[in-house]
């Protein structure tokens, strides 16, 4: 599992690599991504956006901007959790995931929180951040 705290928001992430939907020979590779955010602070939070940047074992970078995640935009007041699962396909067997949740305070500010960089691979690929 991956974990980065910002401002006391922690985002927690646990890949997994889907052999059952991924086809190597067609050089097409699938992840879940499971993802936790804990609010940890006093303030209540709306995550308003994502930015993810996807890199590829040859360093191609794929950036992806959207209104929250999986179709939703959470408020998590104080101590609670949010969790959901997503996925990413990727034509090489490894690769990085990296981004950052845009999250709107009760006064209406925004802020960004980190989601930390985590490693794809398959279970042939030794296990590493690229």
């Amino acid at each position: 599992m991956y974990s980065t705290t910002t401002d006391k928001v922690t985002v927690s992430v646990e890949p997994t690599y889907r052999l059952q939907e991924s086809s190597p020979d067609d050089g097409v590779y699938v992840w879940t991504y499971t993802v936790r955010i804990e609010n940890n602070g006093t303030d209540v939070l709306q995550l308003k956006s994502r930015h993810w940047k996807i890199t590829d074992a040859y360093g191609r970078v794929q950036e992806v901007h959207g209104a929250g995640v999986v179709g939703e935009q959470p408020v998590l007041k104080p101590g609670a959790t949010y969790e959901y699962t997503s996925g990413t396909p990727l034509s090489t067997p490894s690769g990085i995931m990296v981004g950052t949740y845009a999250m709107q305070m009760a006064d209406g500010t925004l802020r960004d929180v980190a989601i930390p960089a985590f490693s794809l691979h398959t279970p042939e690929v030794a296990q590493r951040l690229n």
